[in-house]
């Protein structure tokens, strides 16, 4: 049996894919089994999988697209190492991810997960170390110190330091909160971390760059904003922490991710919904809400005309 298990989701990403795979074969810690995951793949990703004849490499093909969730809990069923780590088909580790990060498993029965900080790279696998630095500094994780973490639910909720891809885990831990929950396509990482921190699981920051995130043009668009906004309600309302000061902040970004939808949901013609959601999330910026409400009122084929040039204002 293998001491960690890598998962990586796949779905229509052959240009990618041997990247990842790669960077998991090259590690300097070799006790591992690999386990691909193919939501359904319409491109040539089942005649690359047939390349690879190294046995630690097990590839579960579905023959339909289940869904991002479904597919990454495929996986770790499968899984049979005592530490499991799942990143994305766009993405790397660094040679020594699992050397440095198991270290820490094993030196410390207590902790239950440890995260690392990751580089950005580009479509050619560059690093870019300026936009590195930045979203260290985003996300905190350049003021984080090395150990286990004090202030875990804060940590993981309101600076979301954790990276679920810069993560290893120890599997028992992920079977006991349940994974990721069945049939969500975003925020299934954060609503993990907040499940493990609410269970009084420890975590450990490793401040070092051992995953890189691959940054790229596929990743943006009008009709995968409108599911990440509507996936991320979803994620904000399953919680009510005990804690005035998270709860206010959970509060603020739901209203937040509310109005952001609604003005979407508008833009994109679907009116009434759009109005309930900019109205709902008006506590978040009321001149943003009635700027909304206003454009709603406009013919549907000049509104992105419109919209667009809001933003050109607002950004000036």
């Amino acid at each position: 049996m293998s001491k960690i298990t890598v998962t990586i989701p796949t779905y229509n990403r052959a240009n990618l894919l041997p990247f990842a795979i790669e960077s998991v074969l090259q590690q300097t810690y070799q006790n591992f089994e690999l386990i691909i995951c193919d939501d359904g793949s319409s491109d040539d990703t089942p005649n690359l999988m047939l390349q690879y004849t190294d046995n630690r490499i097990k590839y579960i093909r579905h023959q339909q697209n289940v869904g991002k969730s479904n597919n990454m809990r495929a996986g770790f069923e499968a899984a049979t190492g005592e530490y499991f780590i799942k990143f994305d088909d766009d993405d790397r580790l660094t040679p020594k991810f699992l050397e440095h990060t198991a270290t820490i498993l094993n030196n410390y029965p207590s902790v239950d997960f440890v995260g690392t900080d990751h580089w950005i790279i580009d479509i050619n696998n560059q690093r870019d170390e300026v936009q590195t630095k930045y979203n260290s500094r985003i996300w905190a994780r350049d003021t984080l110190p090395e150990g286990i973490v004090e202030n875990l639910l804060e940590v993981v909720f309101v600076r979301q330091s954790f990276q679920i891809g810069a993560t290893l885990f120890r599997r028992k831990v992920l079977t006991e909160v349940g994974f990721m929950q069945p049939n969500w396509q975003n925020c299934e990482d954060n609503d993990l971390f907040v499940r493990l921190a609410s269970s009084a699981k420890q975590g450990y920051y490793l401040p070092e760059l051992l995953m890189e995130y691959r940054c790229h043009a596929e990743q943006q668009s009008k009709d995968r904003a409108i599911r990440y906004l509507s996936d991320k309600i979803q994620y904000l309302e399953n919680y009510k922490f005990e804690s005035d000061k998270l709860e206010k902040i959970r509060q603020g970004r739901l209203t937040e991710t509310q109005l952001l939808l609604g003005l979407r949901l508008i833009e994109k013609g679907e009116t009434q919904q759009g109005r309930q959601l900019v109205l709902a999330g008006k506590a978040h910026s009321l001149s943003k809400a009635l700027t909304g409400l206003g454009l709603s009122l406009l013919p549907l084929g000049i509104r992105p005309m419109a919209f667009d040039a809001v933003r050109k204002v607002n950004s000036h």
